[in-house]
Protein backbone atom coordinates (compact mmCIF):
# COMPACT_ATOMS: atom_id res chain seq x y z
CA UNK A 1 0.00 0.00 0.00
CA UNK A 2 1.42 3.72 -0.80
CA UNK A 3 1.34 5.33 2.17
CA UNK A 4 1.84 8.73 1.00
CA UNK A 5 -1.38 8.26 -1.95
CA UNK A 6 -3.04 7.20 1.34
CA UNK A 7 -2.71 10.67 3.12
CA UNK A 8 -2.68 12.56 0.17
CA UNK A 9 -6.38 11.19 -0.12
CA UNK A 10 -7.77 12.56 3.08
CA UNK A 11 -5.64 15.59 2.24
CA UNK A 12 -8.40 17.11 -0.26
CA UNK A 13 -10.18 20.35 0.97
CA UNK A 14 -14.16 19.87 0.80
CA UNK A 15 -16.50 21.52 -1.12
CA UNK A 16 -17.92 23.30 2.08
CA UNK A 17 -14.33 24.53 3.31
CA UNK A 18 -13.60 25.85 -0.28
CA UNK A 19 -16.95 27.56 -0.58
CA UNK A 20 -16.22 29.12 3.43
CA UNK A 21 -12.61 30.83 2.55
CA UNK A 22 -13.93 32.50 -0.54
CA UNK A 23 -15.69 34.47 2.53
CA UNK A 24 -12.78 34.92 4.93
CA UNK A 25 -11.36 38.52 4.26
CA UNK A 26 -7.52 39.35 4.80
CA UNK A 27 -4.73 36.87 5.70
CA UNK A 28 -4.33 34.31 8.16
CA UNK A 29 -1.97 33.64 10.71
CA UNK A 30 -1.60 29.85 12.81
CA UNK A 31 0.29 30.57 16.01
CA UNK A 32 2.29 27.24 16.93
CA UNK A 33 1.57 25.74 13.93
CA UNK A 34 4.34 22.83 14.29
CA UNK A 35 2.08 21.35 16.85
CA UNK A 36 0.43 18.20 15.84
CA UNK A 37 -2.47 19.55 13.81
CA UNK A 38 -0.31 22.76 12.83
CA UNK A 39 1.13 22.13 9.42
CA UNK A 40 -1.84 19.84 8.18
CA UNK A 41 -4.04 22.42 9.11
CA UNK A 42 -1.75 25.32 7.27
CA UNK A 43 -1.77 23.32 3.88
CA UNK A 44 -5.52 22.31 4.01
CA UNK A 45 -5.81 26.11 4.04
CA UNK A 46 -3.49 27.31 1.36
CA UNK A 47 -4.95 24.27 -0.62
CA UNK A 48 -8.60 25.68 -0.29
CA UNK A 49 -7.75 29.24 -0.85
CA UNK A 50 -6.33 28.10 -4.31
CA UNK A 51 -9.40 26.29 -5.51
CA UNK A 52 -11.42 29.21 -4.35
CA UNK A 53 -9.51 31.80 -6.39
CA UNK A 54 -8.34 33.50 -3.19
CA UNK A 55 -5.14 35.33 -2.48
CA UNK A 56 -4.87 35.74 1.25
CA UNK A 57 -1.29 34.78 2.86
CA UNK A 58 -1.04 31.74 5.33
CA UNK A 59 1.37 32.79 7.71
CA UNK A 60 2.91 29.40 10.13
CA UNK A 61 4.45 31.00 13.61
CA UNK A 62 6.58 28.80 15.78
CA UNK A 63 9.91 28.60 17.46
CA UNK A 64 10.61 25.90 14.96
CA UNK A 65 13.45 23.84 16.99
CA UNK A 66 12.87 21.06 14.65
CA UNK A 67 14.04 22.46 11.31
CA UNK A 68 12.01 19.71 9.18
CA UNK A 69 9.07 21.19 10.57
CA UNK A 70 9.98 24.88 9.20
CA UNK A 71 10.83 23.13 5.88
CA UNK A 72 7.23 21.48 5.85
CA UNK A 73 5.59 24.60 6.49
CA UNK A 74 7.36 26.41 3.67
CA UNK A 75 6.42 23.55 1.47
CA UNK A 76 2.73 23.88 1.68
CA UNK A 77 3.11 27.43 0.55
CA UNK A 78 2.85 28.81 3.93
CA UNK A 79 5.13 31.76 5.05
CA UNK A 80 7.10 30.29 8.29
CA UNK A 81 8.23 32.98 11.17
CA UNK A 82 10.20 31.98 13.28
CA UNK A 83 9.05 32.87 16.58
CA UNK A 84 9.14 32.76 20.58
CA UNK A 85 5.51 33.47 21.59
CA UNK A 86 7.00 34.41 25.12
CA UNK A 87 9.48 37.09 24.14
CA UNK A 88 7.28 40.12 23.67
CA UNK A 89 9.07 42.07 21.14
CA UNK A 90 9.12 39.31 18.89
CA UNK A 91 5.44 38.31 19.50
CA UNK A 92 4.29 42.36 18.91
CA UNK A 93 7.20 42.41 15.99
CA UNK A 94 4.54 39.61 13.76
CA UNK A 95 2.81 41.36 11.26
CA UNK A 96 -1.04 42.33 11.90
CA UNK A 97 -3.57 40.04 10.22
CA UNK A 98 -6.73 39.61 9.88
CA UNK A 99 -7.38 36.54 11.06
CA UNK A 100 -5.86 34.41 13.89
CA UNK A 101 -5.37 30.55 14.67
CA UNK A 102 -4.12 30.10 18.29
CA UNK A 103 -2.70 27.08 18.23
CA UNK A 104 0.23 27.03 20.99
CA UNK A 105 -0.40 25.63 24.48
CA UNK A 106 1.53 22.83 27.01
CA UNK A 107 0.39 19.58 27.94
CA UNK A 108 2.45 17.18 28.62
CA UNK A 109 5.48 17.53 30.76
CA UNK A 110 3.15 19.60 32.47
CA UNK A 111 4.41 17.54 35.85
CA UNK A 112 7.23 19.46 37.29
CA UNK A 113 6.86 22.31 34.46
CA UNK A 114 4.25 23.90 35.84
CA UNK A 115 4.96 27.43 35.40
CA UNK A 116 5.53 26.68 31.85
CA UNK A 117 2.31 25.56 31.43
CA UNK A 118 0.43 28.26 33.30
CA UNK A 119 2.64 30.79 31.17
CA UNK A 120 1.80 29.24 27.65
CA UNK A 121 -1.78 28.15 28.38
CA UNK A 122 -2.81 31.14 30.59
CA UNK A 123 -0.50 34.06 30.65
CA UNK A 124 0.10 34.27 26.69
CA UNK A 125 -3.19 34.13 25.47
CA UNK A 126 -3.32 37.49 26.93
CA UNK A 127 -0.91 38.71 25.46
CA UNK A 128 -1.62 37.48 22.05
CA UNK A 129 -5.04 38.96 22.56
CA UNK A 130 -3.45 42.54 23.31
CA UNK A 131 -1.85 41.91 19.84
CA UNK A 132 -4.40 41.30 18.00
CA UNK A 133 -7.25 42.82 19.30
CA UNK A 134 -8.29 43.94 16.03
CA UNK A 135 -8.57 40.49 14.33
CA UNK A 136 -10.92 37.18 14.67
CA UNK A 137 -9.36 34.83 16.75
CA UNK A 138 -9.94 30.81 16.67
CA UNK A 139 -8.57 29.42 20.23
CA UNK A 140 -8.20 26.11 20.68
CA UNK A 141 -8.92 24.74 24.04
CA UNK A 142 -9.40 21.16 25.29
CA UNK A 143 -12.91 19.38 26.54
CA UNK A 144 -10.14 18.80 29.42
CA UNK A 145 -11.57 21.72 31.38
CA UNK A 146 -15.18 19.66 31.08
CA UNK A 147 -16.13 17.69 33.88
CA UNK A 148 -16.54 13.74 34.02
CA UNK A 149 -19.69 12.91 33.27
CA UNK A 150 -21.65 9.53 33.79
CA UNK A 151 -22.33 7.27 30.20
CA UNK A 152 -25.69 7.88 30.05
CA UNK A 153 -25.68 11.49 30.17
CA UNK A 154 -24.39 11.71 26.94
CA UNK A 155 -21.74 13.97 27.25
CA UNK A 156 -21.89 17.63 28.01
CA UNK A 157 -22.11 20.82 25.81
CA UNK A 158 -21.32 24.70 25.70
CA UNK A 159 -23.28 25.67 29.13
CA UNK A 160 -22.39 22.85 31.42
CA UNK A 161 -20.23 24.12 34.13
CA UNK A 162 -16.08 23.41 33.15
CA UNK A 163 -14.46 21.59 36.49
CA UNK A 164 -10.74 20.79 35.46
CA UNK A 165 -8.66 18.02 37.40
CA UNK A 166 -5.23 18.84 37.75
CA UNK A 167 -3.00 21.27 36.60
CA UNK A 168 -2.70 21.12 32.66
CA UNK A 169 -6.61 20.82 32.62
CA UNK A 170 -6.81 24.21 34.96
CA UNK A 171 -4.43 26.45 32.85
CA UNK A 172 -6.56 25.37 30.01
CA UNK A 173 -9.69 26.88 31.87
CA UNK A 174 -7.42 29.66 32.63
CA UNK A 175 -6.71 30.21 28.86
CA UNK A 176 -10.29 30.22 27.88
CA UNK A 177 -11.31 32.60 30.56
CA UNK A 178 -8.58 35.19 29.46
CA UNK A 179 -9.51 34.74 25.77
CA UNK A 180 -12.75 35.81 27.33
CA UNK A 181 -12.16 38.47 28.96
CA UNK A 182 -10.43 40.21 26.07
CA UNK A 183 -12.93 39.64 24.27
CA UNK A 184 -14.93 41.76 25.88
CA UNK A 185 -12.50 44.45 26.96
CA UNK A 186 -11.36 44.68 23.18
CA UNK A 187 -14.92 43.41 21.27
CA UNK A 188 -12.43 40.80 19.76
CA UNK A 189 -14.45 38.04 17.92
CA UNK A 190 -13.15 34.85 19.19
CA UNK A 191 -14.30 31.28 19.00
CA UNK A 192 -13.07 28.98 21.91
CA UNK A 193 -12.82 26.27 20.21
CA UNK A 194 -13.11 23.13 22.40
CA UNK A 195 -11.72 19.99 20.87
CA UNK A 196 -11.33 15.90 22.28
CA UNK A 197 -9.72 14.18 20.90
CA UNK A 198 -8.30 14.64 16.88
CA UNK A 199 -7.08 11.31 15.82
CA UNK A 200 -4.73 10.84 12.70
CA UNK A 201 -3.24 8.73 11.09
CA UNK A 202 0.16 9.40 13.29
CA UNK A 203 -1.61 9.73 16.51
CA UNK A 204 -4.37 9.59 18.81
CA UNK A 205 -6.90 7.41 20.66
CA UNK A 206 -7.70 4.90 18.09
CA UNK A 207 -4.49 4.59 16.54
CA UNK A 208 -3.66 3.79 20.17
CA UNK A 209 -5.75 1.27 20.90
CA UNK A 210 -4.89 -0.11 17.47
CA UNK A 211 -1.26 -0.27 18.54
CA UNK A 212 -2.16 -2.18 21.32
CA UNK A 213 -3.89 -4.93 19.81
CA UNK A 214 -1.13 -5.70 17.04
CA UNK A 215 1.23 -5.55 19.97
CA UNK A 216 -0.50 -7.72 21.81
CA UNK A 217 -0.78 -5.33 25.03
CA UNK A 218 -3.90 -4.89 27.24
CA UNK A 219 -6.23 -1.73 26.69
CA UNK A 220 -6.84 0.02 30.05
CA UNK A 221 -11.11 0.29 30.13
CA UNK A 222 -10.87 2.32 33.18
CA UNK A 223 -12.24 5.44 30.29
CA UNK A 224 -14.20 2.82 28.78
CA UNK A 225 -15.87 5.71 26.08
CA UNK A 226 -14.19 8.47 24.18
CA UNK A 227 -15.27 11.00 21.28
CA UNK A 228 -12.70 11.22 18.77
CA UNK A 229 -13.28 13.51 15.11
CA UNK A 230 -11.16 12.76 12.16
CA UNK A 231 -8.12 15.66 12.39
CA UNK A 232 -9.00 16.48 8.35
CA UNK A 233 -12.37 17.32 9.93
CA UNK A 234 -11.20 19.27 13.28
CA UNK A 235 -8.89 21.29 10.80
CA UNK A 236 -11.49 21.97 8.70
CA UNK A 237 -13.73 23.42 11.23
CA UNK A 238 -11.18 25.24 12.64
CA UNK A 239 -10.93 27.42 9.74
CA UNK A 240 -14.36 27.74 9.04
CA UNK A 241 -14.86 28.64 12.67
CA UNK A 242 -13.76 32.36 11.42
CA UNK A 243 -16.70 32.90 9.73
CA UNK A 244 -18.31 32.09 13.53
CA UNK A 245 -15.92 34.47 15.56
CA UNK A 246 -18.06 36.51 18.37
CA UNK A 247 -17.83 38.92 21.31
CA UNK A 248 -17.92 37.87 23.69
CA UNK A 249 -16.50 34.87 22.93
CA UNK A 250 -18.42 31.79 21.14
CA UNK A 251 -17.46 28.66 23.38
CA UNK A 252 -17.52 25.24 20.65
CA UNK A 253 -17.27 21.62 21.35
CA UNK A 254 -15.96 20.25 18.72
CA UNK A 255 -15.60 16.14 18.07
CA UNK A 256 -17.33 13.06 16.59
CA UNK A 257 -21.04 12.42 17.07
CA UNK A 258 -20.59 8.69 18.79
CA UNK A 259 -19.68 7.85 22.30
CA UNK A 260 -17.12 5.23 21.56
CA UNK A 261 -16.38 2.33 23.78
CA UNK A 262 -12.67 1.67 23.69
CA UNK A 263 -13.41 -2.41 24.00
CA UNK A 264 -15.27 -2.33 20.45
CA UNK A 265 -13.09 -0.24 18.72
CA UNK A 266 -9.92 -2.76 20.26
CA UNK A 267 -12.31 -5.44 18.95
CA UNK A 268 -12.93 -4.10 15.45
CA UNK A 269 -9.00 -3.85 15.26
CA UNK A 270 -8.71 -7.63 16.32
CA UNK A 271 -11.07 -8.86 13.22
CA UNK A 272 -8.95 -7.05 11.13
CA UNK A 273 -5.68 -7.93 12.18
CA UNK A 274 -6.30 -12.12 13.03
CA UNK A 275 -5.66 -11.06 16.85
CA UNK A 276 -6.87 -11.11 20.04
CA UNK A 277 -7.81 -7.95 22.12
CA UNK A 278 -7.07 -8.10 25.69
CA UNK A 279 -7.66 -6.04 28.87
CA UNK A 280 -7.32 -4.59 32.08
CA UNK A 281 -9.05 -2.91 34.69
CA UNK A 282 -12.64 -2.48 34.90
CA UNK A 283 -14.72 1.13 33.26
CA UNK A 284 -15.55 3.36 35.98
CA UNK A 285 -18.34 5.21 34.44
CA UNK A 286 -17.67 8.07 33.66
CA UNK A 287 -15.69 9.78 31.42
CA UNK A 288 -14.93 13.29 29.26
CA UNK A 289 -17.27 13.18 26.93
CA UNK A 290 -18.28 16.39 24.64
CA UNK A 291 -21.86 17.12 23.33
CA UNK A 292 -20.68 18.75 19.67
CA UNK A 293 -24.21 19.06 18.51
CA UNK A 294 -23.85 22.73 17.74
CA UNK A 295 -20.72 22.28 16.32
CA UNK A 296 -22.61 19.48 13.78
CA UNK A 297 -25.37 22.27 13.06
CA UNK A 298 -23.05 24.61 11.76
CA UNK A 299 -20.90 22.31 10.17
CA UNK A 300 -22.43 19.39 9.07
CA UNK A 301 -21.01 15.58 10.64
CA UNK A 302 -17.78 14.93 10.12
CA UNK A 303 -17.17 13.37 6.79
CA UNK A 304 -14.80 10.75 8.07
CA UNK A 305 -16.43 8.03 9.70
CA UNK A 306 -15.32 5.88 12.77
CA UNK A 307 -15.37 2.48 10.72
CA UNK A 308 -13.19 4.55 7.71
CA UNK A 309 -10.53 5.93 11.02
CA UNK A 310 -10.15 2.27 12.06
CA UNK A 311 -9.81 0.89 8.65
CA UNK A 312 -7.21 4.03 7.84
CA UNK A 313 -5.04 3.48 11.18
CA UNK A 314 -4.93 -0.43 10.76
CA UNK A 315 -3.39 -0.01 7.20
CA UNK A 316 -1.02 2.42 8.43
CA UNK A 317 -0.05 0.47 11.52
CA UNK A 318 -0.10 -2.77 9.05
CA UNK A 319 2.43 -1.44 6.89
CA UNK A 320 4.37 0.38 9.39
CA UNK A 321 3.63 4.20 9.20
CA UNK A 322 5.55 6.67 11.10
CA UNK A 323 4.02 7.77 14.44
CA UNK A 324 4.48 11.34 16.37
CA UNK A 325 5.22 8.99 19.52
CA UNK A 326 2.95 11.64 21.99
CA UNK A 327 0.38 9.01 23.42
CA UNK A 328 -2.90 10.90 24.06
CA UNK A 329 -3.17 9.83 28.10
CA UNK A 330 -6.96 9.34 27.50
CA UNK A 331 -6.88 6.98 30.03
CA UNK A 332 -5.77 9.66 32.51
CA UNK A 333 -8.50 10.77 35.22
CA UNK A 334 -6.49 12.27 37.72
CA UNK A 335 -5.57 15.53 35.78
CA UNK A 336 -1.73 14.00 35.53
CA UNK A 337 -0.06 14.99 32.57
Amino acid sequence: MDLKKLEEKYAIPSRELVEDVKQIEGDIMLLGIAGKMGVSMGKLLVDALKLAGKENKVYGVSRFSDPKAKSQVEESGIVAIACDLLNDAELFNLPNVANVIYLAGHKFGTVGNEDFTWAMNTYLPGRVSEKFKDSKIVAFSSGNVLPFVKLNEGGVDEDATPAPIGEYAQSCLGRERVFQYFAKKNQTEMLIYRLNYAVDFRYGVIMEIGKSVWNGKPIDLRTENVNVIWQGDANEIAIRSLLHCEAPAKVLNVTGPETLSTKWVAKEFAKIFGKEAKFEFEAEGSALLNNASECHRLFGYPKVTIREVIELNAAWIQNGGDEFGKPTHFQERGGQF
